[in-house]
């Protein structure tokens, strides 16, 4: 419990074990929900001690260290999915599947020495051995979706769970009814400083004295590799989307060079209102502060991103995402109209129709952007911290 009584010796420190990752998707939300637990204990005069648990040598391992966070490596196995049921059976899943019994016993007694106050799991493979050992070490275990759907990894936990978060109302009726009470919509947690971004610092950090601030500017994202299927649309588009709009096309490090050879054929004047650039980085807030429009994949954290800005964005799901969640977040707010989602075979037509009208029709562009916001959830991190520490105060 949080104190706040004046002239007291400090509690002691609350305990949080955090595990989920493989992806950035499990990985940052819990990354920000350590951040903004540890900021509202501090407030309180109260220390948090906290361990990741993980495994070795991944993105969550990283992320960790550079927050100065024990890390804890336990085994893990990974389900390599099939429509056919019976391939799911294969060699690997079989092998996979026999550590998990020993990753179990590593997560156990980690739990037991830290014993903590409450176990966050944010989904992936990782999730489930640590999940099960905060359940057999009777340690209080809230999870946390990010997507439409359940996760496979968050499913096997549901039902150990002493509460389920999830980012979307959408999300309830999907739960099993045995474990519909535990739910609580907290949102999936958006780090803070890509709500705090500068349009302007934009334009100054990345040179960008070629865009003309009365066309709306478009930002093109495959997340941080690229996408080539992204990339390939948008440049058969190009000198029509730049008629109407400034450009942003964040493609990939290993695209670059391609897709600058073929820019080098735009009129000068085109030219001047385009951005080619493999990676954006620290920028990335004031990037997206300055876009009116969004072309972009729609995988968990950039869906509760340009939801919890109010971007109008056009979605393009990547096929192969885990139980096809992509397409499930983006066919969410297509319904709903706060983006557009192109499902099924993606052409350049395609794109174009639905990029078009929000570039040329400030209303239905600010129509959308509206609807997104409505859908997103800024305090999100604080409402899963809140559960957090109401969870850990009730066992």
């Amino acid at each position: 419990m949080i104190s706040d009584a004046v002239g007291r010796a400090p509690e002691r420190a609350f305990r949080l074990i955090v595990t989920g990752g493989g992806t950035g998707g499990h990985t940052y939300p819990a990354l920000t929900a350590v951040r903004t637990v540890r900021a509202r204990l501090a407030a309180a005069g109260q220390a948090l001690d906290v361990v990741w648990v993980g495994t070795a040598d991944s993105l969550e391992s990283r992320v960790a260290a550079g927050e100065g966070i024990e890390f804890a490596a336990v085994a893990t196995g990974k389900i390599r999915r099939h429509r056919n049921p019976v391939k799911m059976v294969s060699p690997a899943n079989v092998r996979d599947m026999a550590r998990v019994p020993f990753g179990v016993a590593q997560a156990r007694a980690v739990v037991s020495r830290f014993r903590p106050d409450v176990v966050l799991a944010t989904g992936g493979y990782v999730a489930v051995p640590v999940g099960i050992a905060a359940s057999l070490c009777r340690r209080p275990l809230v999870v946390h979706e990010q997507t439409v759907r359940l996760g496979l990894a968050n499913r096997t936990l549901a039902g150990r769970a002493a509460r389920i978060a999830v980012s979307s109302e959408s999300t309830l009726s999907l739960l099993p009814e045995a474990v519909r009470s535990l739910a609580v919509v907290t949102g999936n947690p958006v780090r803070p400083e890509v709500l705090a971004g500068d349009a302007d610092k934009a334009v100054q950090t990345l040179g960008l004295h070629g865009f003309r601030r009365d066309l709306p500017t478009v930002y093109v994202t495959g997340g941080a590799q690229g996408s080539a299927q992204i990339n390939g649309l948008v440049a058969e588009l190009l000198p029509g989307l730049l008629a109407g709009a400034n450009v942003i096309h964040q493609c990939g490090p290993a695209n670059v060079e391609a897709l600058r050879v073929r820019a080098a054929t735009l009129p000068s004047h085109l030219a001047s209102r385009y951005l080619l650039t493999g990676f954006v980085g620290p920028e990335l807030p004031d990037v997206l502060a300055l876009a009116d429009v969004v072309v972009s994949r729609s995988g968990a954290g950039t869906i509760a991103e340009l939801t919890a800005l109010g971007k109008a964005a056009v979605l393009i799901p990547l096929a192969s995402s885990a139980g096809n969640e992509q397409a499930h977040n983006a066919g969410h707010l297509h319904d709903a109209g706060a983006a557009a989602a192109l499902l099924g075979d993606v052409t350049a037509e395609r794109l174009r129709e639905a990029v078009d009208p929000l570039l040329t029709d400030t209303h239905r562009r600010t129509g959308m952007a509206e609807r997104a916001r409505s859908y997103g959830r800024p305090d999100a991190a604080d409402r899963l911290v809140d559960l957090l520490i109401s969870t850990a105060a009730q066992h």
